[in-house]
């Protein structure tokens, strides 16, 4: 029989996590094959093109655009500064004299005798790609970046915000029902990553900014403070690239809901480690997951990750993913085979489920996830 699989979210303490770190275009490596890294160490580096404004020489010389070649004072290839004269016109016997600027630092890239207008390219940009994880550098991607390999818990979460951070583990509530209110957030937390509680509010958010708090794990958060918060309605979820100065992940869903006691004791339990967390999420095609990964180099019993998964089976821990019971979560009773009527007069799978509450009920396979141990 077929296994039964609904993918869902990975919340182990053991696991080998490999992440490419590669540049948008071909540069220069800075690390070795088998050197260890911290998650603010430099692999790689280059620069990207400057931006490129367009002078309209003929124009503010009043000359043709014939003559633009003849009135340059540089020549394409130049270096130029801002405000400095790249050409000039004289008129009346050389009484008069028109000039045209350079708008920015950088290059005169090209002279147009048939537009009239000249190229200037502004200074490169320098990007550096960090390694994001402390770990080992496992392969070398000549002019593109590294593989950087290590081991330790890995948690999946189902929505975030903000993209790649680090820093340590400090638990500011007391069980996972717990809401993170601002109360929680304090000074001390600053270059921190909080986490715990089944909700963070408005108000919490707003604080950890305030005082440097690096990140945020927590069961839920409202949608209506999703919409304060990022200052328009998200729409389709695609994040990882606002700039709010934190980064959020919520492991459960919106609204008031219980972070999972696995996660949450996970999390207790490696309190103070150095944690790395992305926010990145895409819910389309080539699901993207934020997720937090916590480095434990000691740990000898990390098993490699394998592409073959069993799937849902009696006993397995779900997450219910859709009304009227979104959110809770549960275990596997049992798998009917059969096609079974929906409300909805459909048929499909089913799988009969033990809430985390004690009530058993009849939910469709599409309706759950399994929660990868």
């Amino acid at each position: 029989m077929a296994h039964a699989y609904t993918p869902g979210l990975k919340v182990t303490e053991n696991q080998i996590v490999r992440k490419r770190r590669v540049l948008p275009l071909q540069g220069e490596l800075v690390v070795e094959k088998g050197q260890h890294v911290k998650p603010d160490t430099i692999v790689a580096r280059t620069f990207l093109p400057g931006k490129v404004t367009i002078v309209n020489v003929a124009n503010k010389l009043g000359v043709d655009q014939s003559e633009v070649p003849s009135t340059m004072l540089k020549k394409e290839g130049d270096p130029v500064k801002e405000g400095e004269i790249i050409a000039l016109s004289k008129s009346f016997f050389g009484l008069f004299k028109s000039e045209a600027e350079s708008p920015m630092d950088g290059t005169l890239e090209s002279v147009s005798g048939v537009t009239g207008q000249v190229v200037v390219r502004g200074e490169p940009e320098p990007v550096q790609v960090a390694a994001y994880l402390e770990g080992e550098v496992i392969e070398v991607l000549p002019g593109e970046g590294v593989i950087v390999e290590t081991a330790g818990a890995f948690i999946q979460g189902i929505f975030g915000i903000g993209g790649e951070t680090f820093g340590s583990i400090a638990m500011v509530t007391d069980s996972p029902r717990d809401i993170l209110g601002p109360d929680r957030v304090k000074p001390e937390h600053q270059g921190k990553i909080i986490a715990g509680g089944n909700l963070v509010t408005f108000d919490a958010l707003k604080k950890a900014i305030k005082l440097g708090v690096k990140g945020v794990v927590v069961g839920g958060f409202d949608d209506k403070d999703l919409r304060e918060f990022l200052g328009y309605d998200l729409g389709v979820a695609i994040t990882g690239h606002e700039d709010l100065g934190i980064t959020l992940i919520v492991t459960e869903g919106f609204g008031q809901i219980n972070m999972a006691p696995g996660t949450f004791n996970l999390l207790k339990t490696y309190e103070g480690y150095q944690a790395s967390i992305n926010g990145a999420t895409q819910i389309r095609a080539g699901v993207i997951r934020p997720e937090v990964i916590i480095p434990n180099l000691s740990a000898k019993k990390a098993v490699k990750p394998t592409a073959h998964i069993l799937g849902m089976k009696k006993d397995s821990p779900i997450r219910v993913i859709r009304a009227p019971y979104f959110g809770m979560l549960g275990k596997v009773i049992s798998l009917p085979p059969e096609l079974r009527r929906l409300e909805s007069e459909t048929r499909a799978r089913v799988v009969e489920v033990e809430l985390e509450n004690g009530k058993r009920c009849v939910l469709p396979r599409a309706n759950v996830e399994l929660i990868e141990e």
